[in-house]
């Protein structure tokens, strides 16, 4: 228990500074600038981040979470990203060990972290995410988890199929865009993470989050046809459905065929 207990919190704080990077990652990567290259920059006044005020968590504290050349408030989103991944490596440490499976775990959740809130914020899901997360999980379900390659290519296939034919069906019917390319992208990757027989069960529950959320803006006064970022409903669908997805599966299974 002790070792249990040090390699998650080591795990924590590497967690931290890679979340200090997806923070980067969600910044830069949607302006088009370079995720490796250059000082991170205050978004209000452009000033340099000095190293000792770019600490993960501590740094926003510290600062009272304003910038210590302007004034201008901190979003939360810095330390709220930086503490979920850190947890997210903690956790994957405390239940699958220092294992290859640990590291494809963080990998898929990390990878989500950073789709969600893009999409979110700017209605885009990178390529540089979803093309190279689609071959990591392709990679490493076949290589470091020893899942037959048939397997994880069907789940990329289904998952990123399926969404391109309600694409299309969309357009034929509709003559506009119903779903983003970079949906079927996403959907292809979380097929290649979660295997062809998860891909359903997210669906249902990313499908039931956006048709809610839609239920929610028309109360607001929204149309009908409000757009919604339904990558940041697949996202954490696929995350729930990783972690719980045996349960999903069954319960999946029960309601169609009607088993008690």
């Amino acid at each position: 228990m002790p070792d249990r207990v040090l390699l998650s919190a080591v795990a924590f704080v590497l967690g931290l500074i890679v979340g200090s990077f997806l923070n980067v990652v969600i910044h830069r990567l949607p302006r088009g600038e370079s995720v490796v290259s250059g000082r991170s920059k205050c978004p209000a006044c452009g000033g340099k981040i000095a190293w000792y005020d770019n600490v993960p968590l501590l740094s926003f504290v510290l600062l009272r979470a304003r910038c210590r050349r302007c004034g201008a408030a901190i979003s939360p989103r810095y330390p709220a990203v930086e503490l979920l991944t850190g947890l997210i490596a903690g956790l994957a440490v405390w239940f699958l060990g220092v294992t290859a499976e640990a590291v494809f775990a963080f990998v898929f959740f990390a990878l989500l972290v950073a789709i969600t809130l893009i999409d979110w914020s700017h209605r885009i899901i990178p390529d540089a995410l979803s093309l190279g997360g689609t071959a990591f999980g392709l990679f490493g379900a076949a290589v470091f988890l020893d899942i037959a390659f048939a397997d994880v290519l069907a789940g990329a296939v289904l998952g990123g199929g399926i969404l391109y034919l309600v694409a299309v069906g969309y357009r034929a019917v509709r003559k506009a865009e119903g779903m983003g390319g970079g949906d079927v992208k996403l959907m292809a990757m979380i097929g290649a993470f979660v295997g062809w027989r998860m891909v359903f069960p997210v669906l249902m529950l990313a499908s039931l989050g956006g048709a809610l959320y839609g239920l929610y803006l028309m109360r607001r006064g929204a149309s009908g046809r409000a757009a919604i970022a339904f990558g940041s409903f697949l996202a954490p669908s696929a995350a729930l459905v990783y972690v719980f997805g045996a349960d999903l599966w069954r319960a999946y299974l029960d309601f169609f065929l009607g088993r008690p």
